[in-house]
């Protein structure tokens, strides 16, 4: 396999992945960026290399000051900055939930993502991969989750009620693991202790 076909095969695999993915620099500068990425940024690959991710994004907080993305108080606190700056200190950050802040056409936006920034060196030269999966259609279903008030059982899009642990097994298989939460147990060892005797 020659170099330029490796190369064209890694470049349409990048392309073809769903979530957003930069190459970074330590203050998010973009250095490379997918397709999917790139529908987001709503702008031309030359006004968006070597510019802030938070900028390009159109972070509600990267106009807060004139210094830009990440020297607004909010971006102390920021997830996909301290992601990278974790991952520039040697460490990789897989999946930490985060709600980002856009302006859209002048209105605000939230994006419910995950947040993997993982480290690697190109060319003796620092960097990281950072991926951003949007979420926000899950975020959504779990705001809006009915549940009954008096047996805590919780309807599908099938009008069905069901427990709990079922309604997460069959829309997103997930298992629970029982236990008591402090006053629970407390009420329940009160409750052996009475019928013992």
């Amino acid at each position: 396999m020659n170099e330029k076909y490796r190369q064209d095969m890694l470049s349409t695999v990048f392309d073809a992945l769903p979530s957003m993915i930069f190459v970074v620099d330590q203050d998010v500068r973009i250095q490379e960026y997918n397709a999917a990425a790139s529908d987001l940024m709503m702008a031309q690959r030359k006004t968006i290399l070597r510019r802030r991710a938070g900028e390009l994004l159109h972070c509600l907080h990267s106009d807060e000051v004139a210094e830009g993305c990440g020297k607004a108080p909010f971006c102390e606190d920021c997830v996909i900055r301290n992601s990278v700056k974790s991952a520039f200190q040697g460490n990789r950050i897989v999946r930490r939930r985060t709600r980002i802040e856009l302006l859209r056409d002048g209105d605000k936006t939230d994006i419910y993502a995950l947040i993997t920034a993982s480290p690697f060196s190109f060319h003796k030269k620092p960097h990281a991969l950072l991926v951003i999966e949007d979420i926000s259609e899950i975020a959504k279903l779990q705001r809006m989750i009915p549940i009954c008030s008096i047996c805590k059982k919780v309807r599908d899009d099938k009008e069905s009620w069901m427990q709990v642990e079922t309604y997460f097994k069959n829309n997103w298989d997930i298992d629970f693991s029982h236990g008591y939460c402090p006053n629970c147990g407390k009420l329940e060892m009160s409750k052996m202790q009475t019928d013992n005797k």
